[in-house]
């Protein structure tokens, strides 16, 4: 009987859910570090992905024909080799729209209205009610600022949605510059210095791609609007991290807020722990209660067009673009 193989933990419901999409297979859940390498081998789909697994489902008998990863991006997954497998490559991209987009409007409501900062206060048991902004003399209001999202995707018209809602105007950049309900300006890549120079608050939900890689560098931050906000909760290694060093120093930006990092775990004598308009979270605001229940909506739906011969439906990777 032709194999699925699950690596993560599932429902009875969830795992009805396969079932009943595929009659014709057998689904197996077991975690990557008990899984029996003959059975990863026969596997035709794998929900999920680790490198301790990779020779089994890689080598030359593996009979791997679909892998739905866990995650949105996929730039740490061996993409060279499995397109050359011909591998379908399908992710997890719309699970983490609400969370992130969740965690990016708590950065930016820290900041305007200094939370983090009573936050510090109240750990040194310090009544202190100077709370304004780094260039400002009162605390301040998302409400008429802009945002300005880099990257437009799921996640990012999402932010744009929620920014909105609080009297934001929003401006995206996106690679295809193909216009978004949410969002009232769009640019291509190749406006990105434009668009960045309009933002009180700048949102990174870029993948990490060739072309994305330190985007976010000296000459971005010297086209941004001085004293702008930066969020990143993309990829780490879309941002130069030196030159926000320098732009934070100089307060070219005043504050960031950082899911993600060229280096994770962060290092504990990394400057960026020690200053003190920077909210550092450790690459967690993909994470949700709800986050199994989502992947299998979209491996569910995926799988029922799969069985039946027809075009994945929702998030094939193209491998040129790696996302």
């Amino acid at each position: 009987m032709k194999q699925i193989v699950c690596l993560h933990s599932l429902t009875p419901e969830q795992t009805r859910l396969i079932e009943q999409a595929a009659p014709g297979y057998k689904l197996t859940v077991v975690k990557s570090t008990d899984a029996d390498p003959a059975l990863v081998n026969e596997a035709e789909i794998l929900v999920g992905w680790s490198r301790q697994i990779a020779d089994q489902v890689l080598n030359q008998d593996s009979q791997l024909k679909w892998l739905q990863t866990w995650s949105a991006g996929v730039d740490t997954l061996p993409l060279d080799k499995l397109e050359q497998k011909g591998v379908l490559l399908t992710n997890s991209s719309g699970v983490h729209a609400i969370p992130i987009s969740e965690t990016i409007l708590g950065m930016m409501l820290s900041f305007s209205r200094q939370l983090h900062v009573s936050v510090r206060n109240q750990l040194k048991h310090s009544w202190e009610t100077n709370l304004a902004a780094p260039g400002r003399d009162t605390l301040s209001e998302l409400h008429g600022r802009t945002a300005v999202i880099v990257g437009v995707g799921e996640i990012g018209s999402e932010t744009a949605r929620l920014a909105k809602a609080f009297g934001m105007r929003t401006v995206g950049v996106r690679r295809s510059g193909k216009a978004d309900p949410h969002v009232d300006e769009m640019f291509t890549m190749d406006g990105l210095h434009k668009a960045l120079s309009q933002g009180d608050y700048i949102i990174s939900v870029l993948p990490l791609t060739d072309e994305t890689h330190h985007l976010l560098n000296a000459d971005a931050w010297a086209a941004a609007k001085p004293g702008a906000c930066f969020i990143n909760a993309g990829r780490g290694p879309t941002v130069d991290t030196a030159s926000l060093l320098e732009a934070l120093r100089s307060g070219q930006i005043s504050c960031a807020g950082l899911d993600v990092f060229e280096k994770e775990p962060l290092p504990e004598d990394h400057p960026l722990w020690d200053m003190e308009q920077v909210i550092i979270t450790p690459h967690v605001s993909g994470s949700t209660d709800r986050y199994t229940e989502r992947v299998i909506d979209i491996f569910v739906e995926n799988l029922k067009a799969y069985v039946q011969g027809k075009e994945l439906p929702r998030n094939l990777v193209n491998y040129e673009r790696a996302y």
